[in-house]
C-alpha cells in the first residue's frame, strides 16, 4: 500500500478514536478526560471545557475539529480537539440624555451631586438655598403627572366615576409595559393614586382622556395651568411625561411642587407606601417608587419620581429638614438610586449649616467647553 494512503488510514483510524470521547463530553455537559496508552502508561489529557457566559445564551457560536501534530519521544502523534469561537459582543453605547447634549453633564458643584440640574428652596420664604442649572428646560419624564393631577383635581371632576383603560392609552411612544389592561376599569380616584405614587402611564392616560373635552383639551388646561403659576420655560403635549416634548425647568418645577403641596389629596397619594386597585378583573398591589417615604427618618409632604432616556433619573420632594420645608428638584441624574442618593447629600448640608445660617446659595451653572 502506498505511504500516502497508509497515512491518510492512519489518521481517520485516529479520528473515531477521538469521537466517542467528544460525544460524552456533549451528552452530560462535562469535559471528560480521555486517556492514552503509550508503553505500560496512560497519559491522561484534560480537555478546556468553553464556559458560556448567561448573558451570551442566545449568540450565535461557532465551532469546528482542529488537527493537532505533535511528537513524543521521536514518535509523531496526530489529535483532535474541539474549538468553540464566540464572535466578539458589541459594546453597548452610552445613553446620552438631552442634559448631557447640552453639556449640563460637565457642571461640577460642591457637593458632587450625580444630577446635571438642581433647585433646594425654602418653601416658606423662597429662598433659593442650592442652585445648579436650574434655569434650563429639559424633559422631564413622569414629573409630568404632578400637573396631570393637579389639573384633574381642580377639575373638581367625580372622583368616583369609573374610567376605563382602552387601546387609546396603550403606549406607542415609548412601547413601555402596563400592569393595566385594556378594559380594566377603575375609580378617578384609584386611577389618580396609582398614577401618583407608582407611576401608573395608563392611569394617567385615561385621566387626561377623561377630561372633559378629551385630551388635548386636556394638555391646554395643563399647559394654562403652567402659566397661571409663573411656569414660563415648562411646555406639555400629553399627561405620562412618556414624550421628551414634555419639557420645564428647575425653578419651574419648583413652582410646581409647591402649588401641588396645597391639595391634600395629591400629599397623601404621592407619598403612599402602598396600594391596592380592584381592575374589575383582579387585584393590584402597587408600591410606591421613590423608597425614602417609607423611611421614618424622612418626612416627604409630596414627591414625585420620572425616567426616560431623555431626562435621565428625575425627582421632585417637599420634605422638612431642620423644621422648615425645603423643595428639592433633581433632574437628569445618572444612575438609578443617584436621584435618592443626592436628596441625602443635600439634607446633609443643610443640617451642617443650617437654612437660617445660608444667606448666599451655592450656585452652578453649565460651564461649556471653549472651541
Amino acid at each position: 500500500m502506498p505511504r500516502s494512503a497508509l497515512g491518510v488510514l492512519c489518521s481517520l483510524l485516529m479520528l473515531l478514536c477521538v469521537a466517542p470521547s467528544l460525544h460524552a463530553a456533549d451528552a452530560d455537559g462535562g469535559t471528560a478526560p480521555s486517556t492514552k496508552k503509550h508503553g505500560s502508561k496512560k497519559r491522561i489529557v484534560h480537555r478546556r471545557q468553553v464556559a458560556t457566559h448567561p448573558a451570551a445564551v442566545n449568540i450565535d457560536t461557532r465551532e469546528r475539529l482542529v488537527r493537532r501534530v505533535a511528537t513524543v519521544h521521536g514518535r509523531r502523534h496526530v489529535s483532535y480537539q474541539r474549538v468553540v469561537f464566540a464572535p466578539v459582543i458589541p459594546a453597548v453605547p452610552p445613553v446620552i440624555s438631552a442634559g448631557d447634549l447640552a453639556g449640563l453633564n460637565l457642571t461640577h458643584d460642591p457637593l458632587d451631586l450625580k444630577s446635571s440640574v438642581a433647585l433646594v428652596m425654602d418653601q416658606s420664604n423662597s429662598q433659593v438655598l442650592f442652585d445648579k442649572n436650574s434655569n434650563v428646560a429639559l424633559p422631564i419624564a413622569s414629573i409630568t403627572k404632578l400637573m396631570t393631577a393637579l389639573v384633574v383635581v381642580e377639575a373638581k371632576q367625580n372622583m368616583d366615576e369609573v374610567l376605563e383603560v382602552t387601546a387609546d392609552d396603550v403606549d406607542h411612544e415609548k412601547n413601555s409595559t402596563s400592569r393595566l389592561s385594556v378594559g380594566s376599569k377603575l375609580t378617578r380616584t384609584n386611577m389618580l393614586h396609582i398614577a401618583l405614587m407608582s407611576s401608573e402611564n395608563r392611569a394617567a392616560s385615561a385621566l387626561g382622556r377623561n377630561y372633559p373635552g378629551g385630551l388635548p383639551a386636556f394638555v391646554v388646561a395643563m399647559n394654562a395651568k403652567a402659566h397661571a403659576l409663573g411656569m414660563s420655560d415648562a411646555h406639555y403635549v400629553e399627561p405620562t411625561g412618556l414624550s421628551s416634548h414634555n419639557v420645564a425647568s428647575a425653578r419651574d418645577l419648583a413652582k410646581l411642587v409647591v402649588a401641588a403641596n396645597e391639595h391634600p389629596l395629591l400629599r397623601e397619594y404621592s407619598t403612599d407606601t402602598k396600594y391596592v386597585v380592584d381592575t374589575g378583573r383582579r387585584s393590584l398591589q402597587y408600591s410606591n417608587s421613590n423608597h425614602l417615604v417609607a423611611n421614618p427618618g424622612w418626612e416627604i409632604g409630596i414627591q414625585k419620581t420620572g425616567y426616560i432616556t431623555e431626562a435621565g433619573r428625575c425627582l421632585v420632594m417637599l420634605a422638612k429638614i431642620e423644621g422648615r420645608s425645603i423643595v428639592m428638584v433633581f433632574l437628569d441624574s445618572k444612575g438609578k438610586q443617584s436621584r435618592l442618593a443626592d436628596a441625602g447629600r443635600i439634607r446633609k448640608w443643610i443640617e451642617s449649616v443650617k437654612p437660617h445660617a445660608i444667606t448666599q446659595p451655592l450656585v452652578q451653572t453649565v460651564s461649556m467647553p471653549q472651541s
